[in-house]
């Protein structure tokens, strides 16, 4: 499939999407409008309120603040789920002591630790960095560990009988097979970072995306709430789009998989 046809049918689920959500708000069907605008709002609406938010410039200090948040928790996240999941990797003694222990934190409902980290950090940016954090870490942390253990016994069998150091070992054959899985789950690592930060904008702050939702939510403004969330996804797709450029910039040398046609 090319990429343009591809771009086209994404489009085109979009704009069937709208439409029927227009239609079924808009139109009566046999005198009964099938989603009331006053729980659904419209697509006119929310795209006016959208307009306006932009026009008069009240988003844009609430974006730079979610971008803020979202952008430490996802550093901050993925550095050290990249750092922590390669040492235990290397270490399968120490990842056998702690096994437990990650997997009991990573149990942990993240929403209950949201007051706790209120608590310790205040209602300013490092709260709502805490929470994102706790969601980034443990999915690249999973994913580099298991990308790490994954590495050929055979490719590296052959690379130390060529003298390959543990440097060389880490850049030449550990790191390419991690990359892969690293970045699989920072394309899932974007939208948790985007969602602790909401979630704790929501549960109290002064600004930010989940601010204008929870206000929104609060006057039963409807087409507030949606033309929020429509913001933070295109947010969210912007974010994927920047890790996707970086991910086709480092991993150049993976081949092109190829199309089976039936």
């Amino acid at each position: 499939m090319s990429r343009a046809t591809l771009l086209s049918l994404q489009l085109l689920i979009a704009v069937i999407s709208v439409a029927a959500w227009y239609v079924l708000t808009t139109f009566p069907i046999g005198g009964v409008t099938l989603l009331p605008p006053f729980f659904f709002s419209t697509p006119v609406d929310v795209v006016q309120r959208i307009v306006k938010w932009f026009v008069d410039g009240t988003i844009w200090k609430h974006l730079w603040i979610t971008l803020l948040e979202s952008m430490l928790a996802f550093v901050i996240g993925s550095l050290g789920g990249v750092l922590i999941g390669f040492w235990f990797a290397q270490q399968p003694r120490t990842a056998a002591v702690f096994d437990p222990y990650v997997k009991m934190i990573n149990a942990l409902p993240r929403v209950v630790l949201a007051p706790i980290f209120t608590l310790w950090f205040g209602l300013g940016i490092w709260s709502k960095v805490a929470l994102g954090v706790t969601l980034v870490f443990f999915i690249v942390f999973f994913n580099v560990y298991q990308g790490v253990k994954e590495v050929s016994p055979t490719v590296l069998a052959n690379a130390r009988m060529l003298g390959m150091n543990d440097r060389q070992l880490m850049r030449h054959v550990y790191w390419p097979s991690a990359l892969s899985w690293m970045f699989s789950s920072l394309h899932t690592s974007v939208g948790f970072a985007v969602v602790g930060a909401v979630v704790g904008e929501y549960l109290g702050s002064a600004a930010g995306l989940g601010y204008i939702i929870q206000q929104a939510e609060g006057v039963f403004d409807v087409a507030g709430v949606f033309a929020g969330m429509f913001v933070l996804a295109v947010f969210v797709v912007a974010i994927d789009w920047i890790v996707t450029l970086v991910e086709n910039r480092l991993l150049i040398w993976r081949p092109a998989v190829a199309e089976t046609r039936t």
